[in-house]
C-alpha cells in the first residue's frame, strides 16, 4: 500500500517510504534512542531515514566530514540523512538575520524530504513541535512525554511500556509495526582516521589494556569524588589495567584532581566524540556515574562499573552489557539538577569500586545492582 499524506492512519500494511526521527539531545538520550531507531531500520529497510538532531551531537550519527545525506557506510551507518539544529546559539540572537537565514535552511531541507512519519523520541514541547513543523502528516509520540503539553501535537500517542528508557523508546517504535520489536545492538560511526589517532595516542604512551575512568557528570549530585577516581586508577594497576580519564569542556579541574590522587597512575585524555567512540572500543572495562559516555560503553558493550546517586539506574542503567551498578539505599531519585554532592554516592568507597572491577574481570555475566552503605 502506497503511503497517502493526506490521511493520519497507519496501519501493519502501510509502506513507510520516508521516516523522521526526531531525538535533538543529549549524548546519552541519543545513544538510548539508537536500538528504537535500529528496529525501525530492520523493519523498514528501504526506507528513507532521516534523524534530526542538535549539531554538537551530529558525531553519533555521522562522522565529521562526510556526506550528512546519501547511501549509508561505516561514517553513517543508520541513517539516510542527518538533519542539524543549533537552538542554543540560535535563542541568543533568534532574530538575528545569520539565525533566520540557518533556521530557514535546515526547515527547507527538513520539510524537502517530504517525511511521510516524524516519530518525536524526546517527548519535550520543543521536539513536538519540530516534528510537526517537519510538515509529516503523522506524528508519533509517548502519550505521557516528559513535558506533558508535548502530546497535544502528536497525531497518534503511544502508550510506552518498559521500565529502562530504551525499552520505552522500543516500545514507541513498535507502534509503527504493530508488533513487538527487540532493542537490537546499536550501530555507530567508525571514522578509520580517527581510529588511527586513537592508536597512536595510546601508543606514544605505551598503553594496552585500560578501562575509561569518567569523573565528569551533567550536574554535581551526579559525581563521585575526583579523588576517589584516583585512589580506584592506583589499584587498578595492580589488576594489570591503565586508566584513562576522559573528560570534556569545562572539567580540567576534575581531571587535574583525579591525576593528582592517582600518583600518576591516570592518563587524562579529551578526545572528541568520534575520537571517544573509538578508544571505548578498545577499553576493557568504563567506570563512571550516569553520564553519556557510561552509556556509550553501554552500547558498545564494553562492561560498565556504574556508580549511581540520585538517578535510578533501572530506567537510565547501563543497558545490554555486563555490568556492577553501585548505589546507596540513601540515595533517593531525583533530576534535580543539584550542584551539591549527593550523600548517599559519598557513601560509596573506592573499594566497592575495585571490587566491581576484579568481578567484571573474572568474566561475571549480567547485570548486578548491589547496594553500597557508607
Amino acid at each position: 500500500m502506497s503511503f497517502d499524506r493526506n490521511s493520519t492512519h497507519i496501519t501493519s500494511e502501510t509502506k513507510i517510504k520516508r521516516l523522521l526521527i526526531v531525538r535533538l539531545s543529549a549524548m546519552g538520550d541519543v545513544i538510548h534512542t539508537l536500538p528504537a531507531v535500529q528496529a525501525l531500520r530492520e523493519s523498514f529497510p528501504d526506507a528513507h531515514i532521516g534523524w534530526l538532531i542538535e549539531e554538537r551531537w551530529a558525531e553519533l550519527l555521522c562522522a565529521p566530514g562526510s556526506p550528512r545525506r546519501g547511501p549509508r557506510s561505516p561514517l553513517r551507518p543508520l541513517v539516510d540523512e542527518v538533519h542539524t539544529v543549533d537552538l542554543k546559539s540560535w535563542g541568543k540572537s533568534l532574530f538575528s538575520l545569520l539565525s533566520l537565514q540557518r533556521s530557514a535552511t535546515v526547515w527547507n531541507d527538513v520539510r524537502g524530504a517530504r517525511y511521510d512519519v516524524a516519530v518525536d523520541l524526546q517527548g519535550a514541547i520543543r521536539s513536538a513541535v519540530l516534528a510537526r513543523w517537519s510538515g509529516a502528516r503523522v506524528v508519533y509520540g509517548a502519550a505521557e512525554p516528559r513535558e506533558s503539553p508535548a502530546s497535544l501535537l502528536y497525531t497518534r500517542r503511544v502508550a510506552a511500556r518498559g521500565r529502562h528508557v530504551i525499552e520505552q523508546n522500543a516500545s514507541v517504535a513498535a507502534a509503527l509495526v504493530e508488533r513487538r520489536v527487540q532493542a537490537p545492538d546499536v550501530q555507530l560511526p567508525c571514522d578509520p582516521q580517527a581510529e588511527a589517532r586513537i592508536e597512536q595516542r595510546l601508543a606514544e604512551h605505551g598503553i594496552s589494556d585500560f578501562a575509561i575512568l569518567n569523573p565528569g557528570a551533567g550536574w554535581g549530585a551526579k559525581r563521585w569524588p575526583a579523588e576517589r577516581y584516583g585512589e580506584v586508577a592506583r589499584r587498578l594497576t595492580g589488576l594489570g589495567l591503565r586508566s584513562i580519564v576522559n573528560y570534556g569542556p569545562g572539567e580540567e579541574a576534575l581531571v587535574r584532581a583525579v591525576e593528582s590522587a592517582s600518583a600518576g597512575m591516570a592518563q587524562a585524555m579529551n578526545c572528541t566524540i568520534t575520537e571517544l567512540i573509538a578508544l571505548t572500543r578498545r577499553a576493557r572495562l568504563f567506570i563512571g556515574g550516569d553520564t553519556g559516555p557510561l552509556h556509550l560503553a553501554a552500547g558498545l558493550r564494553v562492561p560498565v562499573v556504574g556508580i549511581y546517586g540520585p538517578t535510578d539506574p533501572a530506567r537510565n542503567g547501563p543497558y545490554g552489557t555486563r555490568s556492577v551498578v553501585l548505589r546507596s539505599p540513601e540515595s533517593f531519585t531525583s533530576h534535580a539538577r543539584r550542584a551539591q554532592a549527593d550523600e548517599g554516592m559519598l557513601g560509596i568507597g573506592s573499594d566497592a569500586v575495585v571490587q566491581a572491577t576484579r568481578e567484571l574481570m573474572r568474566g561475571s555475566s549480567g547485570t548486578v545492582w548491589r547496594a553500597v552503605r557508607g
